[in-house]
């Protein structure tokens, strides 16, 4: 005699496995802006599509190379040093073009005054070190 066939349990799984980690990331919304101000004309939305895809694993290599440099020097953490050597490999800081230079040119006022020092009266530098 044949048995009916039964159905196999289903183990439970807890909820905690299901979701899935997101990896913080600079958002979308500032990409296609920061791309739109030097673009300057309309722009299909898969090629933004493709610049989020690029600019995500344009960061996670700049990540990767300043965790290795500050490895490389024995640090726990990334110094502007380290920064400042990258920037050289990639050509954006040059003899003749100073880290210095490029933020004054680029970083609003608010963001210069924390990461170039200023002599203000009383004999006093700020960013104190």
């Amino acid at each position: 005699p044949l048995q009916p066939l039964r159905a196999k349990p289903v183990p439970k799984s807890s909820g905690a496995s299901r979701k899935k980690t997101c990896e913080p990331g600079v958002a979308n919304s500032l990409i296609k802006q920061i791309f739109r101000h030097y673009v300057k004309m309309p722009v299909a939305r898969d090629a933004f599509k493709i610049v989020e895809k690029c600019s995500v694993r344009y960061f996670k290599q700049l990540s990767s190379d300043l965790e290795a440099y500050s490895h490389h020097a024995g640090r726990k953490t990334v110094e502007m040093a380290d920064l400042e050597v990258l920037m050289r490999r990639q050509g954006l800081v040059t003899d003749k073009m100073p880290l210095c230079v490029l933020i004054e040119r680029y970083l609003p006022l608010e963001y210069r005054k924390l990461l170039i020092p200023i002599a203000v009266s009383g004999n006093k530098v700020i960013p104190c070190k």
